[in-house]
């Protein structure tokens, strides 16, 4: 059986980005995970019944360590004579592509799932920019996971001639639709959760998961919650996941209002959120970049109406008064008068929950897929 290694630079997008695919892959591949986190890593390769290997990657730039999980990595892999070298995340990416470059693996696939550099400025963005160029040097294939990343990747010339594609219609994964599904959380479990975190049944509830930070539009929506808040009186913002203050801090005026805004619940980071996306309204993400958002995907198919900021990736599955609403990103009276507006509306909440359903369940399913990635390997394999 041949080999197959899969890098990120955590766990957890092993774990969540990745859910479930090393599983389905082991069928047909002898399958390694790579990633930082020891402890988590070895969980979870227990848990796919799968081989890990791990290197302390961070996801800051640490140019030492980062050179010793590369002399690392190439001494792996000149061991274990993998066939496929697949990369998820920035860090995992340049270190994984270099390394599988050198130690000579046939097979060396990055896919590419938002750009730093998008946002990043200086001296910072010129390194960025060099790093994607080297990333991408170094692989044979390149991966987008959605069409407006592959565009803004052709368009800067990142890749040289290294071939880009976009799997099926994007995404790095699909999503579960059982596993996504409103009647998988009981109403007993609904209302522990409501209790915990003080949601009562009569509130109306705006939700964003994912990281706090700034370039997620933290500050904005925070901004825009706040404005609206007075025409409410049953809102309340429901903030899911970590808070990163090393890497991209959300405003000194932002954590003043979550921790002193009683309207305002900020959970930190949660394995499960469908009790989350049971409880709430409305879904808002107004992220500043993107590959391509699976929270979006998780939202609309537990049935949650999406407003977004006008990236790639979230444009690809929202597409405004269609099934969804827009706002530009980086915006706070706009995307304050589009959750206002979505607030008054209870019909036109109910369209855009069964058209986000329905493009995602032809669009997006997950095994299909798994299906079209498996196809892209045995594809590659017969030209090796």
């Amino acid at each position: 059986m041949k080999k197959l290694v899969r890098i990120t630079t955590v766990p957890i997008s092993l774990e969540k980005l990745l859910e479930n695919q090393a599983r389905f892959f082991k069928t047909y591949y002898s399958v390694t995970l790579v990633s930082s986190q020891k402890e988590q890593l070895q969980r979870l390769a227990k848990e796919q019944g799968v081989n890990h290997f791990s290197l302390e990657m961070t996801r800051k730039i640490t140019p030492l360590q980062d050179l010793r999980c590369l002399l690392q990595l190439i001494r792996f892999l000149r061991k274990d004579k993998p066939h496929i070298v697949h990369t998820h995340t920035p860090k995992a990416g340049i270190v994984g592509m270099l390394a599988a470059f050198i130690a000579g693996v046939p097979l060396r696939m990055h896919t590419v799932a938002g750009l730093p550099l998008m946002e990043a400025k200086g001296l910072k963005k010129s390194i960025l920019y060099a790093v994607e160029r080297l990333t991408y040097r170094c692989a044979t294939h390149v991966y987008p996971n959605a069409r407006g990343l592959m565009d803004f990747i052709q368009e800067k010339k990142l890749a040289g001639k290294t071939p880009l594609k976009c799997i099926g219609n994007g995404s790095s994964n699909g999503i579960d639709l059982t596993y996504f599904n409103p009647e998988r959380v009981s109403k007993e479990q609904e209302m522990s959760f409501r209790e915990k975190w003080n949601i009562s049944k009569d509130d109306f509830v705006f939700l964003f998961i994912g990281r706090l930070v700034g370039d997620k539009g933290v500050n904005e929506l925070v901004a825009a919650f706040e404005q609206l808040a007075n025409k409410i009186p049953n809102a309340k913002l429901l903030l899911v996941g970590p808070q990163e203050p090393t890497l991209d801090p959300l405003k000194q005026v932002t954590i003043a209002s979550i921790e002193k805004n009683p309207k305002i619940v900020s959970t930190a980071y949660q394995q499960d959120v469908r009790p989350f996306l049971k409880m709430a309204q409305v879904f808002v993400f107004p992220s500043y970049r993107e590959g391509f958002p699976n929270v979006v995907l998780q939202a609309g198919a537990m049935g949650i109406p999406c407003i977004v900021s006008d990236i790639n990736g979230c444009n690809e599955i929202i597409e405004n008064e269609v099934n969804g609403l827009i706002v530009p990103p980086k915006s706070i009276q706009p995307l304050s008068e589009k959750m206002y507006s979505l607030y008054k509306d209870p019909e036109k909440r109910a369209i855009f929950i069964d058209r986000t359903k329905e493009r995602i369940a032809t669009n997006f399913e997950r095994t299909h897929y798994w299906k079209l990635l498996l196809e892209e390997y045995k594809r590659l394999e017969k030209n090796v």
